[in-house]
């Protein structure tokens, strides 16, 4: 089969960061599904995976944590899935990854893809939509159906691909979603996904919450470099509110500075569930599968911007690139093998 690879990490410049290659075809475990890969997406993980570093892999290492395909074949313990069904997924971060022809994944983290968007549109879904729902709903405790209606949740960078699916999970469970940005095409994104105000990160947050009529927020979802706005945001979140953080921290944090709030910090890792084994582990088939159904009542739209054919080397070290200046909206994807 046909696959991207590395064997050296080096700059995405560099053309043999990534490269094509040809590899043997896998099969599937006693849980797993054989997916034909139709398109792939890109997402922090795989540019900081790939990052530059003296290690060497013996074998090639095939990186990709979001894929749209086609079921092909399934192990002899599958009971969620069979051939010729179409699925999305994240996929597992201590398994092979997806930026190839076929790719063996665990039945119990894919969803079915919605039916309302092509390949392309579906794969720019799962990883952050696992994220976004996942901290939102699992982790701070929010009803996902409105039960929490008109709580306040400050998103940290609004219009990553992140940002873009958070802020419609959040305004469709009924909280008051403020999301910050700082371009005129980016505040207009964060608009345009639903955000009921936008405000600018390079600016103090505390003066812009409050013209906005917020004294406090009653969460806050932090999706870059928490250390730049932690004394920010320990004062605007709320006594009793929850913190979020997605991004390794390069410095230590002061947790005093929320001590007398008694406000709590939550770790966000998409991967926690496969990696771990963990006893609900089928509970991010579960989010995905009601993922595809609000897709498909028109309730959550696909945050795909721009689609790179076919899906080889040259193109994924491009979204690599476009990945890393840090500027991208929502999701770049490759699609169709060349």
């Amino acid at each position: 089969m046909k696959a991207i690879a590395l064997t050296r990490y080096l700059p995405i410049d560099d053309p043999a960061s990534l490269v094509d290659v040809d590899l043997a075809d896998p099969a599937p475990g006693s849980h797993d599904l054989l997916v034909r890969i139709e398109a792939v997406s890109v997402n922090p993980v795989d540019t900081k995976v790939r990052a530059p570093k003296s290690q060497i892999e013996a074998q090639p290492k095939v990186l990709g944590w979001d894929a749209a395909g086609t079921v092909i074949a399934v192990g002899d313990a599958v009971t969620l899935f069979k051939p010729g069904d179409t699925v999305y997924y994240a996929g597992d971060l201590t398994r092979p990854g997806s930026n190839a022809q076929l790719h063996v994944v665990d039945e119990r983290i894919v969803g079915r893809k919605p039916d309302t968007l092509d390949f392309a549109q579906a794969a720019a879904l799962p990883l952050t939509t696992l994220t976004a729902w996942e901290l939102l709903f699992d982790r701070f405790g929010f009803d996902a159906n409105g039960a929490d209606r008109g709580r306040s949740l400050l998103i940290v960078a609004g219009a990553g691909g992140l940002g873009s699916i958070a802020i419609q999970l959040a305004r469709r469970a009924g909280l008051r979603v403020i999301a910050t940005a700082s371009r005129e095409e980016t505040v207009a994104w964060c608009k345009r996904m639903g955000a009921d105000h936008v405000i600018d990160h390079r600016q103090p947050l505390r003066p812009q919450l409050e013209a906005a009529g917020f004294r406090n927020v009653d969460a806050i979802a932090c999706f870059t470099g928490a250390e730049s706005y932690w004394q920010q945001m320990a004062d605007v979140v709320a006594p009793q509110g929850r913190i979020g953080l997605v991004v390794g921290l390069r410095a230590p944090l002061d947790l005093e500075l929320i001590k007398n709030k008694s406000a709590s910090v939550h770790w966000e890792f998409m991967f926690t569930r496969a990696m771990f084994g963990t006893p609900d582990i089928a509970r991010q088939h579960e989010i995905l599968t009601r993922t595809a159904d609000l897709v498909d009542r028109g309730e959550l739209c696909t945050t795909l911007t721009d689609t790179l054919r076919p899906i080889n080397a040259a193109n994924l070290r491009e979204a690599h690139r476009r990945l890393e200046s840090g500027t991208t909206i929502g999701k770049v994807v490759l699609a169709g093998w060349g």
